[in-house]
């Protein structure tokens, strides 16, 4: 609840401490005397539109402050934490409004954006009045007010999970069908070139031997003819060889005759013969060594020049192509399980969003059940409040193919009226103080199901009669039961009804200056106030006996 509101240099109020408790508290004074100034700036601290004009004459900037004392499992208390911000002690909020137009919003001391002192504010005080319904008049809202109601909130849970659910499994189903279809795309390029490269056959490391290979054997090719020449020169017809042997053995024989002139030259004839054999023997092996079939080196280079011509093609390196060919094999065979995979992934589909249509129907159906409620419950409260040809009307409008996080249905409240006028949105069909009644009649019913813990209304028995201001008391006070109420009235028995009241007033300030004040007046001072509303400027003895019989009655229970 609404604990305590402090107010500076705004508008006509210089400075204004006020304290508030649970149940019902009425604030009433003089028409001019400051009470929409209050609702003004007590909108200001709850995050509504700040503007210069609210800035006292005179000051630089002027400041709202309220401070709530709510539970703590309280929703805002969770904002608060995905906020980083102190959610254990009271929630206080405070917007500083400058001069120049410019404000800042705080919540517990600490930096926020009025955006999210907004959010805030709503989950803590709802403002309800003739010309200002900030509460139960937005569609969008009229859904969760349903279900709350209705007590919906758990199959409404369940929804949002199935729809959850529901929207991985199509998002799955449809990234795969991507998938499948691009491949479907690309099936003739990847099996033509699995094809081709399964027929290549690249090994890694395969390019340097090749090459190494083919270098060999081109170097070999170029010595080939010298070796086979020299072999030749050696050991053919032409060979000096045989020559040089029968020159030896003829001077070797006579050696034996001069030894000391043939010794040394034939000893170096025979080495000489040594050598020329030695050179035969290893030019012999020489030629075997280098003869090579010339179809291996075109083969080699066949097949070194193939494996560039696919790594060109394929935009890799010779030793990547044992890679691709591998990925292009693998996505051949993701293709052909994708197929297999997309019929398991489909039913999956299916079946989540069988699983949501049954979850949402059966909310759906909850849903008019508690309408159905709802209507009886506020039909139960409008004749009191003069309404009673009027009907409240919960319009479920169902559609199984728009399905959303919270189910598949639109809900928003209707009123006729009168017999025999269209039905249609409370905002548009209902006047100023119809629309003020409806809502209470729909509070009233609500009780404390999906509302703030501080409601606020503003006039809302302007209008009415003496009767039906009753009707609106008791209401009110039945309302205070399950939530604070706070309410600005002119209605004497709207007033009587509080268990606080506050007095707004205008008093001198200084030359040429006034102020609003607000007092929290006793039993003796409400009596004169109830008998100033009931009688007007002259209060009579009359006036105070009336004011002492609504004093004395009791709220409806």
């Amino acid at each position: 609840m609404l604990a305590a509101l402090a107010i500076r240099d705004i508008v006509l109020i210089d400075r204004l401490d006020l304290s508030f408790g649970a149940g019902m508290s009425v604030l009433t004074g003089e028409t001019g005397a400051g009470k929409s100034i209050l609702l003004d700036a007590l909108s200001l601290a709850l995050g509504g539109r700040g503007d210069a004009g609210l800035v006292r004459n005179g000051q630089s900037q002027g400041q709202v402050t309220a401070a709530f004392d709510v539970p703590m499992a309280h929703p805002v208390r969770a904002l608060l934490r995905d906020n980083d911000l102190e959610a254990d002690g009271d929630v206080i909020l405070r917007r500083v409004q400058a001069e120049d137009g410019r404000s800042r919003a705080f919540i517990n001391d600490s930096p926020v954006s009025v955006a999210l002192l907004r959010q805030a504010g709503g989950l803590l005080v709802e403002i309800h009045g003739q010309n200002e319904a900030r509460a139960y008049t937005d569609p969008a809202e009229h859904r969760r007010l349903l279900d709350s109601f209705g007590e919906c909130d758990g199959d409404r849970a369940a929804v949002n999970a199935a729809h959850g659910a529901m929207r991985k499994a199509s998002k799955a189903l449809a990234e795969h069908e991507e998938r499948i279809a691009a491949a479907r795309r690309e099936a003739d390029y990847l099996r033509a070139s699995a094809t081709e490269l399964a027929t290549l056959a690249p090994l890694a490391g395969e390019e340097e031997e090749l090459a190494a290979s083919r270098q060999s054997m081109m170097q070999v090719e170029k010595i080939a003819g010298d070796l086979g020449e020299a072999f030749e020169a050696l050991n053919g017809t032409a060979s000096p060889i045989s020559e040089i042997a029968s020159l030896w053995r003829r001077l070797e024989r006579k050696a034996e005759q001069a030894p000391q002139l043939l010794s040394v030259p034939v000893g170096f004839l025979a080495e000489a013969l040594d050598r020329l054999e030695d050179a035969r023997a290893g030019l012999e092996a020489a030629v075997r060594e280098t003869e090579f079939d010339p179809r291996a080196l075109e083969a080699t280079e066949e097949r070194l020049f193939a494996l560039r011509a696919a790594a060109r093609k394929y935009q890799v390196a010779v030793d990547d192509l044992p890679d691709i060919k591998a990925r292009f094999e693998a996505d051949l065979a993701a293709l052909d399980a994708g197929e297999e995979a997309l019929a398991g992934l489909a039913e999956a589909a299916q079946a989540a969003q069988d699983d949501y249509d049954a979850k949402a129907l059966a909310l759906s159906a909850r849903r008019r059940q508690a309408g159905a409620a709802l209507e009886s419950a506020v039909a139960r409260e409008l004749p009191d409040l003069k309404l009673e040809r009027a009907r409240f009307i919960v319009q479920v409008e169902t559609d199984a193919q728009e399905r959303g996080r919270d189910g598949i249905d639109q809900v928003e409240f209707w009123v006729q009226t009168n017999p025999g006028t269209k039905p249609g949105a409370m905002m548009k069909v209902a006047s100023g103080g119809e629309l003020s009644r409806f809502l209470l009649a729909l509070k009233v019913s609500l009780a404390d199901k999906g509302s703030a813990p501080t409601l606020v209304f503003d006039e809302i028995d302007t209008g009415v009669g003496g009767a039906v201001a009753e009707a609106i008391g008791n209401r009110l006070a039945r309302l205070a039961g399950k939530v604070q109420v706070l309410t600005v009235t002119h209605a004497p028995q709207v007033a009587a009804k509080a268990g606080g009241h506050f007095l707004i007033l205008k008093e001198d300030a200084g030359e040429d200056r006034v102020a609003t004040r607000v007092q929290r007046i006793d039993v003796d001072h409400r009596r004169e106030e109830i008998a100033r509303m009931l009688a007007g400027a002259t209060i009579t003895d009359e006036a105070r006996a009336a004011a002492d019989r609504l004093l004395t009655d009791a709220p409806e229970a």
